[in-house]
């Protein structure tokens, strides 16, 4: 595999780690979960929720995360950037809010899933709702940068 062909793929892996991740929240968001809400019992619906959670939330842990922050540092090092271009006007700023963005999202998941175990309902979907929102706009954020 050339050069050409390693940077398509790590790309490649990049985008669709953050379409799974993504998809995933509006898939469990949009479909899965109000689906519990009609047709499960309370006592199933909070079980299955709470599983469905825990799932979402090891497979973000253990395969997710550890895949965008390799692509994405992979992506970085291979166009130059470093810590002071992130303040250049253009790809470094938006680089770089991208970036804040993605470790807002990642503690609002986190908060969500603590708030979650802990019975804070209205919290932890206060969070999911802030989670969600701030990867659509990461995503948004990623289109503005160009390929590597």
């Amino acid at each position: 595999m050339g050069a050409v062909g390693l940077w398509s793929l790590v790309r490649f892996l990049h985008v669709t780690g953050a379409v799974l991740w993504v998809g995933g929240q509006l898939a469990l968001t949009l479909v899965v979960l109000p689906l519990a809400r009609r047709l499960l019992p309370a006592e199933a619906r909070d079980r299955f929720a709470a599983g469905a959670g825990r799932r979402f939330g090891l497979l973000t842990g253990a395969v997710f995360l550890p895949l965008q922050l390799g692509t994405g540092w992979a992506m970085a090092w291979h166009k130059g950037v470093t810590w002071a271009s992130l303040a250049d006007p253009g790809y470094g700023r938006t680089l770089a809010t991208k970036l804040g963005l993605f470790g807002l999202v990642m503690l609002a998941a986190a908060g969500h899933g603590l708030a979650h175990a802990r019975g804070r309902t209205d919290l932890a979907r206060a969070l999911a709702v802030v989670s969600l929102a701030g990867s659509l706009g990461v995503v948004l954020l990623a289109t503005a940068l160009p390929a590597t």
